[in-house]
């Protein structure tokens, strides 16, 4: 018995004070409160997001539709446009065929880093200080 006393004197005991660990609690932000209980405002953020990432898709397209729908359209006004050929190959096959994938390409690469700054421009919206 003496055993166990003298191992209980040696265990040392802390004291939890649950007061003090409630005020070091951060402050829940309203913003993301919002958007996790998918309340109107929370709604309203996320459908703004999508309204702005809806509409730089929109633009490119047009832009893609205007740069290579426009070629047909200008082969057809212009016959001798289409006729022409640069380096023996004909200048519409280069045009549609070669040139138009690093047209797409560039396209795409803008529409990724377009809508990666919608996201951040969302994020620090989210999480912008209050006051």
């Amino acid at each position: 018995m003496d055993g166990d006393a003298s191992e209980q004197a040696k265990v040392r005991r802390t004291r939890v004070v649950l007061g003090e660990v409630a005020a070091r609690r951060p402050v829940p932000d309203p913003a993301r409160a919002d958007l996790a209980e998918q309340t109107p405002v929370g709604e309203a953020l996320v459908k703004g997001l999508v309204r702005a990432q809806l509409a730089l898709a929109l633009r490119l397209s047009l832009v893609v539709l205007a740069g290579l729908g426009a070629l047909p359209l200008l082969f057809t006004v212009a016959p001798a446009v289409g006729r022409a050929q640069l380096l023996g190959v004909n200048l519409p096959w280069l045009l549609l065929g070669v040139l138009s994938f690093p047209f797409l390409v560039s396209v795409g690469w803008a529409y990724v880093r377009w809508a990666e700054r919608n996201e951040q421009d969302f994020t620090a919206v989210i999480n912008r200080p209050e006051g």
